[in-house]
């Protein structure tokens, strides 16, 4: 299928150039025009459109993967008289499960599917092409992109109608923030006990606390290294998200108002920019 991609974050970048490796890239777009330039000049025959619209015009799906809910709906406004029936939007952004909904009923009235489809595995998932995929919307659109899908990720599925899989990211995330908690937190008791770093790092990969997040950031945390990952800012977000499906839902999570909190004072103290794993430094004494 012909593609277009809007969006070339730390995300975005590595999961349009999967598309390209695989010759289902034709043209990008992305909000800093020098990016846009500098992915083109590394992905031979790519185009770089001159807005979204122009995007829109040149490409059966549009994958989109931007930071918040109004940056998207913005995008998809800017493509309103460029888009045409039968074509596919699908969004790898996390934004909220009403959005979702929203702008599929608005695309549905043109005959354009709209496919809800955040991703998770971090930085290093989508540069493996070892992303995990979440997809809501029409069933027939979200299958038309499994070849796409399979391009940068390692698993994908489709959960439901419209907004499943912003719900689904929600509950991943909650989960993301309660492990790094945890992990951050044990991390700097460890430390005030003083008790052998690499010793420690390896028992407790190889026992009933390994994880994901202490694997990839457990040592660049006790190194006090923070410049590459998940910006303490966009997981702030996504649990403001987390906290209005909890409230909707009757739900009362532990975790969500700690962490919405932890996060909150973290970007008060300068910590944006930087990866979530900063945390360690606001539980140590």
């Amino acid at each position: 299928m012909i593609t277009g991609w809007i969006g070339l974050g730390a995300m975005g970048w590595p999961m349009a150039g999967h598309l390209h490796r695989e010759q289902q890239l034709k043209a990008i777009w992305n909000r800093s025009a020098d990016k846009a330039r500098a992915f083109a000049e590394q992905h031979e025959g790519v185009i770089v459109a001159d807005d979204p619209a122009a995007l829109a015009a040149s490409v059966e799906v549009i994958a989109i993967c931007v930071s918040a809910d109004h940056d998207l709906e913005a995008i998809i406004d800017a493509m309103q008289d460029s888009l045409r029936p039968g074509q596919i939007i699908v969004d790898h952004s996390t934004v909220s499960p009403a959005t979702a909904r929203k702008l599929a009923r608005t695309l549905a009235n043109q005959d354009i599917a709209f496919v809800d489809a955040p991703v998770t595995g971090g930085v290093e998932g989508a540069i493996q092409g070892r992303l995990a995929i979440m997809a809501g919307g029409d069933w027939d659109a979200a299958h038309r992109l499994e070849r796409l899908f399979e391009c940068y990720g390692r698993v994908h599925h489709h959960l439901g109608p419209s907004g499943s899989g912003q719900a689904a990211k929600a509950v991943n995330q909650l989960m993301v923030a309660g492990i790094a908690e945890a992990v951050c937190e044990a991390l700097a008791l460890m430390e005030t006990l003083d008790l052998p770093r690499e010793s420690m790092l390896e028992l407790l990969a190889g026992g009933a606390a390994g994880n994901w997040f202490l694997d990839k950031r457990g040592r660049s945390m006790l190194a006090d290294e923070f410049d590459v990952g998940f910006d303490p800012a966009l997981l702030l977000k996504d649990l403001k998200i987390c906290q209005s499906l909890c409230t909707e839902a009757g739900f009362h999570s532990a975790v969500v108002p700690l962490a919405l909190a932890d996060y909150q004072a973290m970007l008060e103290a300068g910590e944006n920019g930087r990866d979530i794993s900063s945390l360690i430094r606001h539980k140590r004494p």
